[in-house]
């Protein structure tokens, strides 16, 4: 049975333009980091159980059900690299933040798996 809700009037003046989401390839990202200055917040929102087994040097372990709670203690102005396994978890958080005011935020394409696949080898995976 669905709902109904009322909706809002369309009004083109009211339309802004929002970007779309931006998206970092881990070898994009190996090659940003040394250069990136101030460095970003490689923010890491996987489970704790994961984080241990590996993760990239310098990450934040900042659980994605633990985010809306926490995004008051995160810089919105600061870079953010969002990482998780595979790269949804992080997407959807990136979309998060982004709804949230955060203005420069990015999703790590592939997660560490990519990133252990492609840019670090000797990265333990799961």
């Amino acid at each position: 049975m669905f709902r109904k809700t009322k909706c809002h009037s369309f009004s083109p003046l009211n339309l802004q333009p929002v970007p779309p989401m931006r998206h970092m390839t881990p070898q994009q990202l190996a090659e940003y980091l040394p250069k990136a200055d101030p460095a970003p917040l490689l923010l890491d929102v996987r489970e704790p159980w994961e984080f241990q087994i590996c993760h990239l040097d310098g990450a934040l372990l900042l659980p994605m059900r633990n985010i809306p709670a926490a995004c008051g203690q995160l810089d919105a102005q600061r870079e953010i690299i969002v990482i998780c396994h595979h790269g949804i978890r992080s997407r959807s958080v990136a979309s998060y933040l982004e709804r949230e005011g955060f203005g420069n935020v990015v999703n790590l394409s592939g997660g560490v798996a990519a990133w252990a696949r492609d840019v670090d080898p000797q990265m333990p995976v799961y």
